[in-house]
C-alpha cells in the first residue's frame, strides 16, 4: 500500500467527515436515532482501528529499516 494512501486512510479528519457524510445521508432517508447512532459508532470504530493499524505498521516497517 503506498505511503499517501496510507497517511489518508490514518487521517481521523476523513473518518470524521466519512461518519458526517453518512449520518447526514442516514437522516435524509428518515432513519431512526438509535440506527443512525449505531452506524456512527461503527464508522468512527473502525477509523480508529484503521489509523492505530497503520501507525503500527509504519512504525515497525521504519524499525525493520533501521536494522
Amino acid at each position: 500500500m503506498n505511503e499517501t494512501l496510507k497517511r489518508k486512510l490514518s487521517s481521523r479528519k476523513l473518518w470524521l467527515a466519512v461518519a458526517g457524510f453518512v449520518t447526514s445521508i442516514l437522516v435524509l432517508f428518515g432513519t431512526d436515532a438509535g440506527t443512525i447512532e449505531n452506524v456512527t459508532a461503527m464508522i468512527t470504530a473502525f477509523g480508529s482501528v484503521a489509523a492505530y493499524i497503520l501507525a503500527e505498521g509504519y512504525v515497525d516497517g521504519k524499525r525493520e529499516d533501521a536494522e
